[in-house]
């Protein structure tokens, strides 16, 4: 890896979709209102079908259409790890200006298709990476009040949105291209993939940014897409109460 004080010229955002169309459009214009706070660096977004049989593969492809630097990519893996991965993977053939020698210019950003990030998003992983951070772990957000009484209390008091957190979420996510390559990027696991990712960036004693400056708000649903990921949290916490 190079000097991580390296200025950051490209971005690169992988969005894994299992059959999310209910919620994959107010995702992706999130994004697109994120981008324009980073004018001065160029922004690609791969967003990586997998095993989709609902419209998500439509609304997608209408949303790449209208946003530069957007593409699509279909997989056939249903492991979201595999997903994550093959985005960052297609990323390199995709962006005539990003390969192996300039990754350490690059940074790597992923979300959820079940979520939504702030328009200062991308602004605020850019800023963390200017100022020499080499992988930030961010917060998230979720609206509980419709939920069963107390379930908000539950996961707020096992949850620190602070400074230092030392949570790990898909939704809000990012590091240097040339960490991420050298630790050898996200596995093919079901679920618990961006946890595994950073113990590896911090077995390798570089240091993660436990941010919580731009939080995401990500689903409240409790039958999510990977098992026992952040769905399984909620719906973990819900069966303790009636215990």
């Amino acid at each position: 890896m190079k000097n991580c004080s390296a200025r950051i010229r490209q971005i690169v955002v992988v969005v894994p979709v299992h059959n999310e169309e209910d919620l994959l459009q107010k995702a992706l214009t999130s994004l697109t209102r994120s981008r324009a706070s980073v004018e001065e660096v160029d922004v690609r977004t791969i967003v990586v079908l997998d095993t989709c049989s609902d419209n998500s593969a439509t609304i997608a492809a209408e949303w790449a259409a209208h946003t530069d630097e957007s593409s699509v990519i279909s997989v056939d893996f249903r492991n979201v790890g595999s997903s994550r991965a093959a985005g960052f993977r297609a990323a390199l053939g995709l962006s005539s200006g990003l390969q192996p020698t300039n990754l350490h210019e690059t940074w790597y950003a992923t979300t959820d298709a079940d979520s939504t990030v702030r328009p200062d998003w991308l602004a605020s992983h850019l800023r963390h990476a200017q100022r020499g951070a080499q992988a930030v772990a961010g917060t998230v957000r979720v609206d509980l009040d419709s939920a069963p009484a107390g379930l908000d209390r539950a996961y707020r008091a096992g949850y620190r949105n602070q400074l230092g957190h030392r949570h790990v979420h898909g939704a809000n996510l990012a590091l240097r291209a040339d960490v991420y390559r050298a630790v050898g990027g996200f596995r093919s696991l079901p679920t618990g993939e961006d946890v595994d990712l950073i113990h590896r960036v911090e077995s390798n004693s570089i240091p993660v940014l436990y941010a919580c400056d731009s939080p995401v708000s990500t689903s409240n649903r409790r039958d999510g897409r990977a098992p026992d990921g952040f769905a399984g949290h909620l719906r973990n916490l819900e069966a303790a109460m009636t215990q």
